[in-house]
């Protein structure tokens, strides 16, 4: 974080390749392993998130968690515990999303209508 301090792009950049070399590691072998590997993924994205302490990037890293795990739909059926943390992740969101500026609202919103 100290050597992207002045790129906050690159920053979320590099969070989100991580994301998605974690979420390409999951052992899809048995529903408890992704649940657990989820919960792992999220704990370290807040993290991250809370080194930044933005809220531009807070909404663009869960947006980006929210895709990454709308790939496990067919997890999502057999799950109550996995609709409820994407549930969250998209409640917390748009919380977020209420404290920005309008026009970062309108662009972030058109990146979250697909996942609802």
């Amino acid at each position: 974080m100290l050597f992207e301090a002045d790129d906050e792009q690159a920053y979320i950049k590099s969070v989100k390749l991580e994301m998605d070399e974690m979420f390409t590691d999951i052992n899809k072998s048995n529903i408890y392993f992704v649940k657990k590997s989820v919960r792992k993924i999220l704990k370290i994205t807040n993290k991250f998130i809370k080194y930044s302490g933005k809220k531009p990037t807070e909404v663009e890293l869960l947006i980006h968690f929210c895709v990454k795990l709308k790939t496990y739909e067919d997890m999502f059926a057999q799950s109550l515990s996995m609709q409820n943390i994407y549930s969250r992740q998209i409640q917390k969101i748009k919380t977020t999303l209420n404290g920005l500026h309008e026009d970062l609202q309108f662009d972030y919103m058109n990146e979250l209508k697909p996942l609802l």
